[in-house]
């Protein structure tokens, strides 16, 4: 076999990468099916040559790469060796940012959507100096305890801004990295607020339908600061692209609005200059960058190459191509204390926002300060108190999806951190306050947002909204098309940030337009998920507790489920307590004698359960009703209060017009409770299209049948 097929056959990369181009020619016969090799063996000669200082700097990200995953025996190598050319010269010459202050608000985004390859960003924070992430972090990659999972995860590490890994998520939390940089320039002004947002995506983020939703809101609202680099090196896990797509991304993106720019992937000098393009043009830019995964390594350009290479011949080989020193973890002084300097370089830019910062008014500063800081106004709780003692005189017949809006006209003028927006539903939603403005290019100011039918995409920008700092995102939908937003409601709960998500149209009230449209298993799945809240509020006291509670906490995402149905006001009597906080309330008690009958309902059925217990004490059947709108917050009281709210003794009826699966068996069969003394009213199916009267009687979701069960349980 001739000499450099048999180096590629038996993984001496290093002689192949010491082959001059001339003999790698004449002994490679044109019909032979090596053509990544012989671009491989061109590329590595000419960027050492050529590049000398930038090809040692991504060289150290390669090396570290290889090293981490080989470590871990598990990873992704191929991405970040076939972005190092990229990511260094972006951290080299353009992103703003200083290694020492991690939060600092004006910082440039940087976003890695193909979270696979996180090891790319694992080195690039390690050789800049970011003090979280050490060396023994990464030989400790995707380890127990260790910070470095196996895709970035925010809050875990100082300089990783989202968690990314479910493909697409990325670039749509970085439109609303974006949105929030718009509103915020508008808001404070360009000297204190001017950054960019940068994202790697790769061929997996693209094909993700989520995608298509945020390239058409950037394009849409010509976010000019947002950049983002494709990884195009037409591999997937499966093979090549073309196994499974044939879409033309570069018109794909021009079609939608983007400014695009094709590059060699792998050329410092056409990333710097394509980066520097994309930064005078006020449309979002797609750099599509010709990269080839696993640079260098005999599975260059396999889907081999997008996984764990850990043969140790084959990482010799490519280490040696690389020039790097053959031990784990072993950074050349020279090219650790280059990329430090990096990492410092933005301190003089982070002084100089400081003391631009420091000239603004002491109202301004405070302003700015509370909102990043995701501290509520000291007015909050005024308004919402004012709202609750009005309600409670008037006692308005509305739908909670109305009560919400009352609850907002009354919070977005004091809370000017606050951005709403709906999936094309705003009149059915009542997501719009006459104080917001609409977000437009000709409004930054703007703070409401018309996200189109777009479900997913609008829940993930508005993470992002949420993981920029500063703002306090919130958008709607109908319940049922959680389905849709799903995987970005995850994970904000997954993120831990206070993401609020309003969910209209709430069960089987939705009436004609049928099962398509009303939830039964919804409630379950939200319930079910960790760190989150679901409220489902009984009345407009109710509402407005809870959108209290949404916009105080700092680390849990809220969704507010509410009816389309209008519904009494139930807490005539004003409490200046936020009774909601608790998660679970004695609403009424029995009044007739000893108390026989528990009822626990939410939402629309509190009012069902009310008029049940007026049918058993008018039997002598002594009737608590509690009215349960939050599980979760009922969960973290202590013993005493659960105890207090749900005794040992009375027999239970929970009521819900969904199924039983979403927690009800904790607190019917638990918490004091017993199998034969307790039952549930609401639905086992999927519902019909009826008039919503007509459904709940037809499921038997009435006070009648509550009643009944109760006495049945009592027999």
């Amino acid at each position: 076999m001739r000499p450099l097929v048999c180096a590629l056959f038996s993984k001496d990369l290093a002689q192949v990468a010491h082959l001059g181009l001339t003999h790698a020619k004449s002994l490679l016969n044109p019909m032979e099916t090596f053509p990544s090799q012989r671009i491989w063996a061109l590329d590595i000669a000419t960027l050492r040559s050529n590049h000398p200082d930038h090809w040692n700097k991504a060289a150290a990200i390669r090396a570290l790469t290889l090293d981490a995953v080989a470590a871990a025996n598990s990873g992704h190598s191929g991405m970040p060796m076939g972005m190092a050319d990229v990511a260094t010269v972006l951290y080299e010459n353009h992103l703003k940012f200083d290694a020492s202050a991690p939060r600092w608000a004006d910082r440039d985004r940087f976003i890695l959507s193909a979270g696979h390859g996180s090891m790319l960003i694992y080195s690039l924070l390690h050789l800049t100096g970011y003090e979280d992430v050490t060396l023994e972090q990464l030989k400790n990659f995707r380890q127990w305890g260790a910070i470095t999972a196996g895709h970035p995860e925010f809050g875990h590490v100082s300089g990783v801004e989202t968690t990314t890994g479910p493909l697409g998520q990325g670039i749509s939390n970085a439109v609303g990295f974006a949105m929030a940089e718009e509103i915020q320039r508008a808001r404070y002004g360009k000297k204190v607020v001017d950054h960019y947002t940068y994202v790697i995506a790769g061929d997996g983020c693209l094909m993700e339908g989520i995608s298509q939703e945020a390239i058409g809101l950037a394009g849409r609202h010509e976010l000019g600061k947002l950049i983002v680099f494709w990884d195009n090196n037409d591999i997937t896990i499966d093979g090549k692209v073309s196994l499974s797509d044939r879409t033309n991304q570069v018109q794909r993106f021009k079609a939608s609005g983007w400014h695009v720019i094709e590059i060699d992937g792998h050329n410092p000098e056409e990333i710097d200059a394509a980066i520097t393009k994309a930064k005078t043009t006020k449309k979002p830019s797609m750099i599509a960058c010709k990269t080839h995964i696993a640079l260098g390594h005999a599975a260059q350009d396999t889907s081999k190459g997008h996984g764990a290479l850990t043969d140790p011949d084959q990482m010799k080989a490519a280490k040696d191509a690389y020039g790097c020193p053959q031990e784990p973890f072993s950074i050349p002084a020279n090219v650790k204390a280059a990329w430090e300097a990096i990492g410092t370089k933005g301190a003089a830019d982070r002084e100089a926002w400081e003391a631009r910062f420091a000239e603004l008014s002491e109202r301004k500063q405070a302003e700015f300060n509370r909102a990043y800081a995701l501290d509520a106004p000291k007015k909050l709780s005024g308004v919402i108190r004012q709202l609750k003692k009005k309600v409670a005189e008037e006692q308005p017949k509305v739908a909670t999806r109305k009560s919400s809006e009352m609850a907002l006209e009354v919070i977005n003028p004091v809370m000017g951190e606050t951005v709403g927006g709906s999936a094309d539903l705003t009149g059915s939603n009542n997501t719009k306050t006459g104080d917001l403005g609409v977000f437009d290019t000709d409004n930054r100011k703007g703070r409401y947002i018309y996200w189109g039918i777009r479900e997913h995409g609008m829940a993930a920008a508005m993470n992002g909204m949420a993981l920029h700092g500063g703002m306090r995102p919130y958008g709607g939908t109908f319940f049922c098309f959680t389905d849709y937003a799903r995987p970005a409601m995850r994970l904000a709960a997954l993120m831990g940030i206070p993401t609020v998500f309003v969910m209209t149209h709430d069960s089987i009230g939705v009436g004609e337009d049928g099962p398509t449209h009303q939830p039964v298993e919804h409630l379950s799945i939200c319930r079910a998920t960790p760190n989150s809240y679901t409220f489902r509020p009984a009345d407009t006291a109710e509402t407005a507790e809870a959108w209290e509670i949404a916009l105080t906490e700092k680390n849990v995402p809220s969704t507010m489920v509410l009816t389309r149905q209008n519904l009494p006001t139930l807490r005539t009597e004003y409490k200046q307590k936020n009774l909601v906080a608790q998660g679970a309330y004695v609403l009424a008690d029995a009044e007739c004698g000893k108390r026989q009958v528990i009822l626990i309902a939410t939402g629309s059925e509190v009012s069902l359960a009310m008029d049940a217990r007026a049918k058993l004490e008018a039997e002598f059947i002594g009737t608590r009703v509690v009215s349960m709108p939050c599980m979760e917050l009922f969960a973290q009281q202590d013993e005493a209060y659960r105890r207090k709210v749900l005794p040992a003794g009375p027999v239970r009826v929970g009521v819900e017009a969904a199924v039983r699966d979403g927690g009800w068996d904790r607190w019917l069969l638990g918490e004091r409770g017993r199998d034969n003394k307790a039952d549930f009213v609401g639905m086992t199916g999927f519902g019909a299209s009826a008039p919503a009267e007509v459904l709940y009687e037809k499921f038997g979701i009435t006070s009648e049948n509550v009643a009944e069960k109760a006495k049945a349980l009592l027999a």
